[in-house]
């Protein structure tokens, strides 16, 4: 691992691949590096969690982040897209209702405060909060130069209804890369709050792994990177809990 990257709390897990575990709620962000364009995943739970962000992309690529990717409609990952102004928003059909609305936009303040963030930072990130640029309803490339390419995939719904994953193919000798938002977790139990969709998850993390294949890193939404075996393990955990739902 490159020593820079390890300094700023970056993991890499390709050739210009990283992500990154916040603090707090052990949330991941994304980062995929090609010669012309930056692509974030994810944003973190406040303003000033997503300028630390953008100034790290900034000071680890030497380019500005392009594009932002947020992988679902919640507090811990889109409250700090403001912080991206200037930049392509991506996001599943339907995140613009989730994120337009003065009523969806005051639920995801009172979320984040009930989960500890402060309420005027809270408060000030949901204000500045806009719908994204692109909805993707199917799948939609995003070029990066150098022949890197992000796949942006609407696979849901599942943990919410709104759920995208981004796909990174391998690229100069490195796997690829999976990031899959809060359809996998690896630090706790997956949470199903009232947006989840749990029939349809399973589904979706089928979708999931015949995306990225059997080689694939897969990057949690939040905890350690996993592989196919455990993406499938969870599928089958979370079919027997829904079962009777």
């Amino acid at each position: 691992m490159d020593r820079t990257w390890e300094e700023a709390g970056w993991e890499q897990l390709a050739p210009g691949v990283a992500r990154r575990r916040l603090p707090g709620w052990d949330a991941t962000a994304g980062l995929v590096q090609g010669t012309s364009g930056v692509l974030m995943v994810d944003a973190g739970a406040t303003l000033r969690e997503g300028a630390e962000l953008r100034r790290q992309a900034q000071d680890l690529t030497g380019r500005g982040v392009t594009h932002l990717a947020l992988t679902h409609p919640h507090f811990d990952h889109v409250l700090g897209a403001p912080s991206f102004a200037g930049v392509e928003v991506y996001g599943a059909v339907g995140m613009d209702r989730m994120l337009g609305g003065p009523r969806r936009r005051a639920a995801l303040r009172e979320d984040a405060v009930r989960h500890g963030v402060d309420p005027d930072a809270a408060s000030e990130a949901a204000e500045q909060l806009v719908p994204p640029d692109h909805l993707v309803s199917g799948d939609m490339v995003v070029g990066l130069g150098g022949g890197r390419e992000a796949v942006l995939v609407n696979v849901g719904p599942g943990h919410s209804g709104h759920d995208l994953v981004v796909l990174v193919p391998g690229h100069d000798g490195g796997p690829s890369v999976v990031f899959c938002g809060d359809l996998v977790e690896e630090s706790g139990e997956p949470q199903a709050g009232p947006d989840a969709v749990p029939g349809q998850w399973p589904a979706a993390l089928d979708r999931l792994v015949a995306l990225g294949g059997e080689d694939a890193l897969y990057v949690p939404g939040h905890g350690a990177v996993v592989d196919a075996r455990f993406v499938r393990a969870q599928r089958e955990e979370l079919a027997a809990r829904f079962a009777s739902g």
